[in-house]
């Protein structure tokens, strides 16, 4: 069964300028993505998918491969990861290669590691799942979500108002690090969160949304909490 680990780096991030090889504690963030899956063994290519010659260079440097560059049509600010997915998968097609099952990762995820991402597509592979997708819970319940009505906070759900918290289901979101998923699903749905869906749970030290430099600030503290643990 052939893997493939694609990691989605355009050179175009607009709130952090050159987010994706920005410095993260020594080295340009999207290393770690390239790192983590070199060193997880359960690739038989790891690729970076840019429209940036820069980017590509130091893809490179850190292991990935390039086989080739991003075009314009999934460079530009509205195209979307199952776009860039798409077209990976089909540049791969013309080379005469073609995988199973396919990660893709993004650059800015500096906590993803080797053990996660090796535990994640060998979950998937002893499977009949379409994909796999890394989660974190909510820390508070959503079942007590307010909004606000004609200056009034409302809740939205007040049936759950005396329920206990330890007594409501846990709810989930998207972890925004990576994605396993099975190439036949991708192709035969156009969607990587479709189908039967594996989770796996993430701790929220090992998450962080990095889109502004606060968060960004806090993603390094949140690394440097996790490397003296």
């Amino acid at each position: 069964m052939k893997t493939l680990a694609m990691i989605t780096a355009r050179g175009g991030s607009k709130r952090i300028p050159r987010k994706n090889i920005k410095d993260f504690n020594g080295k340009p963030i999207m290393a770690y993505s390239i790192e983590a899956a070199l060193q997880s063994g359960v690739y038989d290519e790891v690729m970076v998918s840019t429209d940036d010659e820069e980017i590509a260079e130091i893809a490179r440097k850190y292991g990935a491969k390039v086989p080739f560059m991003r075009s314009e049509k999934t460079a530009n600010d509205f195209a979307t990861t199952v776009d860039v997915i798409g077209e990976v998968i089909e540049e791969y097609h013309k080379l005469g290669q073609d995988f199973d099952i396919f990660t893709c990762i993004y650059p800015t995820a500096p906590f993803i590691t080797a053990d996660r991402l090796k535990e994640a597509v060998e979950t998937l592979k002893a499977s009949d799942a379409d994909c796999l997708i890394p989660v974190v819970r909510f820390s508070y319940p959503p079942q007590r979500a307010m909004e606000v009505r004609d200056g009034r906070l409302v809740f939205r759900q007040p049936e759950y108002l005396s329920k206990r918290s330890q007594d409501l289901t846990p709810h989930y979101h998207d972890a925004g690090q990576f994605y396993v998923v099975r190439t036949e699903s991708f192709l035969k749905n156009h969607a990587i969160m479709v189908g039967d869906i594996l989770p796996m749970e993430l701790s929220e030290l090992e998450v962080q949304d990095i889109d502004n430099e606060v968060d960004w600030k806090l993603a390094e503290l949140k690394y440097n909490l996790l490397k003296e643990n």
